[in-house]
């Protein structure tokens, strides 16, 4: 999806030998495309089995097995074993093998983990001080709604971080363009949804940050998974709110052990609370003029991956936001 139907069309004309896609997309050239077709396929993958079920894939899923030929060799790799996946594991797969890597849920040695206990008023204030005591770090934060990745990114770009969004509203072509950007260290903070939190192809990663803390504690398996890769070591940081404790007790019930205090004087953060708060208002007339300019039916313009195309006004004040703060800062 987000990729011009047409091209796609001339590509698919070529007879590639491997097709990736996803499934609302294959199904809508099945049905869409002339002379495109899967009677021959020899291979099927499912990569992210229980993703794709949990975000209402089924009704397409169900169309591709029917367009696909009998006679396949058939893969089917998922995280976790959902009775979704497992009903799906019955309708596609005929004597199945199962391989199972792990049973257990753990995270690698060299991952140093530590959380913040905090309120969750003040939650972009300690943000702020993480990211400024760990700056030149590489860092993926982690935001439960595409909204406050959004604004998070806005806000500590007006700080003077260089951060940048990966969510799901933004199109196929700026989701690229953020990743790009971030594995080629133009931006070093990367602020993303679970969307994002699995196979992600970002070979280093020092500092997992946990801005909300997710729904199901196997995805903050999924999430601290990002850093601490072949060896290398790697830091998670989880906020916690007085609305989280349970959430959190659920993690480290998980894990099998408590996790460290991430330290953050109080008299330090509280130094950023005027500038933060600066930022936050920067952030949210920004959000606002977008959603006005979508209702009112004009060309959407987006800062999504690039602040260059901030309003004049905005950006200026936003550089002088970002000149106090790094005076502060020194």
């Amino acid at each position: 999806g987000g990729v011009d139907m047409v091209q796609q069309s001339i590509m698919l004309a070529k007879k590639p030998h491997i097709v990736v896609g996803t499934p609302g997309r294959v199904v809508d050239h099945l049905q869409n495309t002339k002379g495109f077709s899967i009677r021959s396929l020899k291979f099927l993958v499912l990569d992210e089995a229980d993703k794709l079920l949990n975000m209402d894939f089924e009704k397409e899923l169900d169309l591709i097995l029917q367009a696909c030929p009998k006679e396949r060799n058939t893969y089917l790799f998922s995280a976790t074993m959902t009775s979704k996946v497992k009903k799906l594991q019955r309708a596609s797969l005929h004597n199945p093998v199962k391989v199972e890597v792990s049973s257990k849920y753990q995270t690698v040695k060299s991952l140093i983990q530590q959380y913040m206990f905090v309120p969750a008023k003040h939650k972009d204030c300690y943000l702020t001080y993480i990211c400024n005591e760990l700056a030149g770090h590489s860092a993926i934060i982690f935001a439960a709604t595409c909204a406050t990745a959004q604004r998070l990114a806005l806000m500590l770009r007006s700080l003077g971080f260089p951060a940048i969004p990966l969510h799901g509203q933004l199109s196929q072509a700026k989701r690229l363009s953020s990743l790009n950007r971030f594995k080629a260290g133009d931006r070093t903070i990367l602020i993303a949804t679970d969307v994002a939190s699995r196979g992600l192809d970002i070979p280093s990663v020092d500092l997992v940050l946990n801005y909300e803390l997710p729904a199901n504690s196997k995805d903050y398996i999924h999430r601290v998974g990002r850093t601490a890769r072949a060896g290398r070591a790697g830091r998670a940081i989880t906020i916690v709110s007085q609305y989280d404790v349970e959430l959190f007790q659920r993690i480290e019930f998980m894990l099998g052990h408590k996790l460290d205090e991430f330290p953050a004087p109080q008299e330090e953060v509280a130094l950023l609370m005027q500038r933060v708060g600066e930022a936050q208002r920067f952030a949210a007339v920004d959000m606002r003029g977008k959603d006005t300019k979508q209702k009112a039916g004009g060309k959407k313009r987006s800062r999504d991956d690039d602040e260059d195309n901030a309003d004049p006004e905005l950006q200026r004040m936003m550089k002088q936001g970002q000149k106090k703060f790094a005076s502060k800062r020194k």
